[in-house]
């Protein structure tokens, strides 16, 4: 009947993930935005319209851009959710704004349909004469219960405002951002890195007067073509100095790719710690407040170019194993040492991740070795101390005794050997070397 009809295979999983980067993409409007169900999207644009004049100018631009890319759209805003999903796809407009505080006079001539009931409720509904939201204003609650369920008194009420209906967003929406909208696309990279400049100004300044500082931000590009670029970044420190927040992204700018251009940024705080302000020190012209904070500053830049986790901090470990004794301290947190170094023994500047088995010579079983073999080399020791005595962990069988050796060779290298066992046990003591001096 219809010769040049097109099939197409139906692939719900794809059209899923569409409709999840679509949403994302509405996030130019809200940082609140969901998928519903397989054909809509949620957002909230509480104290978002002044952004684009008014809350009709905001629908209307959402549809109109949708439309160049490729979609049609309905859309629809409201003071409740269900009232908005119901006014876009049963209002007589592509663009709906349902007046503040007329919610119940903007559904009365809607189909009940509109109120996300089962067919089965709707089609009871229309037998009954019901075939408009207004219709079921009129009848008592109880009546309306026993007669259609408790489902359909909570969607009316959810609809009307009379009940809470919780939405979940993609992400949890970001209490502090700074955001922008471009009159015309851009994608030249001096005009991407002037925006995150002034991005941070204004997210440092909203910070500034909260008192605190950014631990961990995320700046998103939206594209004309609807995709959406996020980059994160984060720092070891607290932070709200706006250049070096700005620095951290425009170093990484090479991975944005503008294609048609670039429609909003919104850089967001996604992390924030309390941060005081602080007297910065006499004759420092950098405005660096303390050695810690100088560090903090390179080990952002470093995490930056390298990738998070690529710097660490080594601390001490409760542990008499020097293998056990350091651990490293993920996030880097400049200023936080943890437990103090101890000072009492000399540790090598290397420490092997295994001890090494190596070939010894000693005099006299408890004395340092005159001499020994460590991968295929002979090192004859002219000067050693020791022994130093490191008991395993008691709860950890497997770990013998130790006697630990810093010993210098004739060509003047130093090394740390350990000898594991006694003699006259039940197995030969044997030799090992862990660390090397500088």
């Amino acid at each position: 009947m219809v010769p040049d009809l097109l099939a197409i295979e139906a692939d719900p999983e794809g059209d899923a993930a569409a409709l999840t980067r679509l949403a994302a993409w509405c996030g130019r409007y809200s940082p609140w935005t969901a998928p519903d169900g397989s054909d809509g999207i949620w957002f909230d644009v509480t104290g978002m319209a002044h952004l684009y004049g008014d809350e009709e100018s905001l629908a209307a631009d959402l549809v109109a851009r949708l439309a160049r890319t490729g979609f049609t759209a309905r859309a629809a805003i409201a003071d409740t959710a269900g009232a908005a999903w119901a006014l876009a796809r049963e209002g007589s407009a592509k663009a709906t704004v349902a007046p503040p505080d007329a919610t119940r006079l903007a559904l009365a001539l809607l189909p009940v349909r509109a109120l996300r009931l089962p067919v089965e409720t709707v089609e009871l509904m229309e037998r009954l004469g019901l075939r408009r939201i207004g219709d079921l204003y009129k009848l008592p609650r109880p009546s309306l219960v026993a007669r259609f369920g408790f489902a359909a008194a909570e969607r009316l009420d959810q609809a009307l405002g009379a009940l809470p209906e919780p939405l979940s967003p993609l992400s949890p929406a970001p209490i502090r951002m700074s955001q922008r909208h471009f009159a015309e696309p851009i994608s030249r990279p001096e005009d991407l890195a002037a925006t995150i400049a002034s991005l941070a100004e204004k997210l440092c300044r909203h910070l500034a007067a909260e008192g605190v500082g950014a631990r961990k931000l995320a700046l998103r590009f939206f594209r004309v073509d609807g995709a959406v670029i996020v980059l994160e970044a984060g720092t070891a420190r607290a932070s709200r100095d706006p250049r070096h927040l700005a620095r951290l992204f425009a170093e990484r700018l090479e991975r944005v790719e503008p294609d048609l251009g670039i429609e909003d940024m919104r850089l967001e705080a996604l992390v924030a710690e309390k941060l005081e302000d602080q007297q910065a020190s006499l004759g420092n012209d950098a405005g660096v407040e303390t050695a810690d904070a100088a560090l903090a500053l390179l080990v952002d830049r470093l995490e930056n170019r390298l990738g998070p986790g690529a710097v660490t901090r080594q601390r001490p470990r409760d542990s008499h194993l020097p293998e056990r004794a350091v651990e490293p301290m993920l996030p880097f947190a400049a200023g936080e040492g943890g437990t103090p170094w101890p000072s009492d023994r000399p540790r090598p500047v290397r420490l092997l991740a295994r001890p090494e088995p190596i070939e010894a010579v000693a005099p006299v079983p408890d004395d340092p070795p005159v001499m020994f073999r460590w991968r295929r080399l002979t090192h004859r020791v002219r000067a050693a101390d020791g022994p130093e005595r490191i008991l395993g962990e008691w709860w950890r069988e497997s770990d013998p005794l130790r006697d630990y050796y810093c010993v210098e060779d004739t060509d003047g290298r130093r090394f740390w050997l350990f000898r594991q066992g006694l003699h006259g046990g039940e197995a030969p003591p044997r030799w090992f070397l862990h660390g090397v001096f500088a």
